[in-house]
Order: C-alpha cells, then structure tokens, then sequence
C-alpha cells in the first residue's frame, strides 16, 4: 500500500564520522509532518532526480534521508552542499 504525500525540504549534506558511512540529508519536524517517530519507506526526487529510501529516525523528531554515492554523482553534490528533497509517496 502506498500514500500520495507532496513534503518537500531543502539540507545541507552530511557525513558520517566513519569511513565508508552514510551521507544524508535531516528532514526537520518529520516526526510531526510524517505521524511517526519510526522508519517510514519513501519515493521522491532529490534535486529532480529519482529516489527510494527509508527514512530513519534520529531520535529528536527527525529523519536521516541517506543518499547513495551514485544520486550524488548525478546531482553533482557533495557534502556540505544543499539538496533540495521531495518526498512524493509512503511506500508499504
């Protein structure tokens, strides 16, 4: 089952402390704009581009959005750049 949702928000890309880890962008007040503190599955577009993913929660009422090596390279962004994310459906 999926739900139509239209959330967009613009963060600053962030990496983990670890080698090899995540880069991700915080969606603020997720918690509240999403009705759950818990992972929630997504489809959308990053600066216009495709995407899946879950979004994770960080325990503050937010939700980490990792993005994956290959969609930075096509969106050309690094960290401590901004990407803009619109979240189009809650997949399953």
């Amino acid at each position: 089952m999926s739900t139509v949702l239209d959330l967009s928000f613009t963060a600053p890309l962030r990496e983990g402390d670890t080698p090899g880890g995540w880069t991700i962008g915080v969606m603020p007040d997720s918690g509240r704009l999403l009705g759950t503190r818990r992972p929630v599955k997504v489809a959308g577009e990053i600066d216009g581009h495709s995407f899946a993913a879950t979004l994770l929660p960080m325990g503050d009422g937010t939700h980490m959005v990792p993005i994956k090596k290959a969609l930075r390279a096509t969106v050309g962004k690094s960290a401590g750049q901004d990407v803009t994310v619109r979240l189009l459906e809650r997949l399953g």
